[in-house]
Parts: structure tokens; sequence; C-alpha cells
């Protein structure tokens, strides 16, 4: 998704690893700020690093008012790092005063809203914080959660039912190619050249995330208190389709909520797996994503309930799209 500069964990109350050149970092940018007309923030932003949650909060409320004060793409780039740096000030705050989730959800919100600048701070901040109350979380988690995980996961294998949800004659187009396997050149010569696409089974079996994400316990350890923006509605061209922030826990209990179908949520289209890095870590990456010699244009992930759609479109790239099958095992996989 683009480059992360290096960079240590903390905010100017509590930093640590990159020492001087993260100071110089921050100097910079606030004197940049400086330039803008932004006096107020870096003398809020001068007290937060002193240990003043109140002024970090005005700090950051004024950073966030900058990225809303027009469209997207004329924010000025400095004031994006500026809340990424209030974000990171208040975290730090909130986590020295036990208030870990809502450390997490600044965190979150700088590594969703910020700028490039102290990426490697925010990811830091992140890894310690989520590391210190791990163990606590674990403990305190029902173990009824992970039963009732597995028992929305055996729902969802009628295959009849998942047919009748496709449109009629959907499955009467020109048959796709099935394969169980496949080199990467025959990949190339017999699919990608050609724009031809291909079903291949098996390719994903190795990968973590095939056992690891079946256990609530896991996924809520791993991601339970961090935030994510997610997207509620059958699909976006609903009426009443919206976005929200939520965290990942609350997220998964939307997902069991069988008898709320008008709160359909779902996770599209957000690079988690840069955000949550140990989610990363239960996925690999195939050779088959750089049939086309470039670099990888985007990782995305998706998560949702059975009865969200997606309606059809058109990618600007090539995409290979990886999912665990088991209600149509026998039709598809």
């Amino acid at each position: 998704m683009g480059s992360e500069p290096g960079g240590g964990g903390g905010s100017g109350s509590g930093s640590s690893g990159s020492g001087g050149v993260g100071e110089e970092r921050r100097a910079a940018l606030l004197r940049r700020i400086t330039e803008e007309g932004g006096f107020a923030y870096v003398s809020s932003a001068e007290k937060a690093a002193c240990g003043d949650l109140r002024a970090a909060e005005a700090a950051r409320e004024m950073a966030w008012e900058q990225l809303h004060s027009g469209p997207w793409h004329a924010v000025v780039p400095a004031w994006r790092d500026a809340y990424a740096m209030a974000c990171l000030h208040v975290a730090e705050l909130r986590a020295g005063a036990g208030d870990r989730r809502e450390a997490l959800r600044a965190l979150d919100m700088g590594l969703i809203m910020g700028g490039p600048l102290l990426r490697g701070e925010l990811d830091a901040a992140v890894e310690r914080i989520a590391a210190e109350g791990s163990e606590k979380r674990r403990e305190e988690e029902e173990k009824g959660d992970a039963e009732r995980w597995r028992e929305e996961l055996a729902k969802n294998q009628n295959l009849e039912e998942v047919l009748q949800a496709l449109p009629k004659k959907s499955l009467s187009c020109k048959i796709i190619e099935k394969r169980s396997s496949m080199s990467l050149e025959t990949f190339i010569s017999d699919h990608f050249l050609r724009e031809s696409p291909v079903v291949i089974s098996g390719c994903i079996d190795h990968w973590p995330a095939r056992t690891k994400w079946k256990d609530i316990e896991y996924l809520k350890g791993i991601a339970g208190d961090r935030t994510v923006p997610v997207e509620v509605g059958k699909n976006y061209l609903c009426t009443e389709w919206k976005q929200e922030l939520i965290t990942f826990s609350q997220f998964l209990e939307r997902i069991w909520c069988t008898d709320c179908p008008a709160n359909l949520t779902y996770l599209a289209q957000h690079p988690l797996f840069d955000q949550i890095r140990e989610l990363r870590n239960d996925i690999m990456i195939p050779d088959f994503c750089f049939a086309g010699g470039g670099e990888l244009q985007s990782l995305n992930a998706w998560f949702g309930p059975l009865g969200t759609v997606t309606p059809l479109h058109h990618d600007p790239h090539h995409n290979l799209f990886a999912q665990k099958i088991e209600v149509m095992s026998d039709a598809i996989a």
C-alpha cells in the first residue's frame, strides 16, 4: 500500500526507539503547522507532550477540524501528520491512566486518518499497548463466544439456500475452469495473458488463517479492541447504507446477530493487514499476484455475514480473491 517510514513508539510524554530522529521529526512538523497558522495547535501539542490530556484532546480536535475543512484531496498533508501526532499524545496519556481501549481507538484513528510521517510510531505504540493488555483480555472473554462463532459458521452450509440467492441463469454462462493446482508459468500463459478467469482450489490450505480465524478468542485477542471502519447495509447502493467506526469485537457481535437483518455490517476494501499486522502474519501472498511483473497494488480484507452482496462493478486492476469456501465446496472449490 505504500511505504511506511520507521520511527520509535510513543508520544513526547513517553517516546522510545528513534530518539533524536523522532524529536526532530516532530519539531519540523510543529514548525510546518506554525507556517500554516496553527499556533493554537502547536501550543496545545507542546502542553500535551508534557502530560496534559486536555491539551492533547484539544490538539486532536483542532487537527480533526482541519481534516474536514474541505475536500479530502485539498487537505494540507501536514495537518494529517498533525492529527497523527495528537492521536499519539492522547493514546500515551490514556494508556498511562489505564484506559487501554480509548488509547487503542486513538491510535487506530491516527492510522486511518493521519499522515505517513509518524506511522512507525503509531504502529509501535499499538504493539506495545496491545501486548500490555492481552493477557487480561483473554481471561475476561467468555468461553461461550467461541461456541457461538462455530454455530454461526455451521448455519451457512446449506447449498440450496445459497443457490436460491443467485440471479436466474447466472450459472448458465461460460464455464470457468477449475484447477486444483497450477504453476505460475501456466497461470500466466493460460489465464493472465488471455484474461481468462480461473478457480484454483487448495492454494490457501496452508494459511494459518484457515484455522486460527475460526477461533473467536484468537480474533478478539489479536484485534478485539482495535477500531475499524465498517459499512452498514446490504450493499453500498441501498438508501440505508452508511459507514461507522467501531471496535472489531463490536463488529464480530454484529456478524453473530442473525435477528438484526437491517443492521448488516461488513468490513470491505480496508487495508486491515497494514493496520493490524498480527493478522497479516496469518496469510501469505501467492506467487500468482506477481504475474504481471509489477508490485502488489493493494492488499485488502473482507469480513461479513451472510446476506451482504457486492453490486456489479469493474476494478481498475487484476484481482486474486482468496476465500475459504465450505458452503459451496462441492460446486466450485
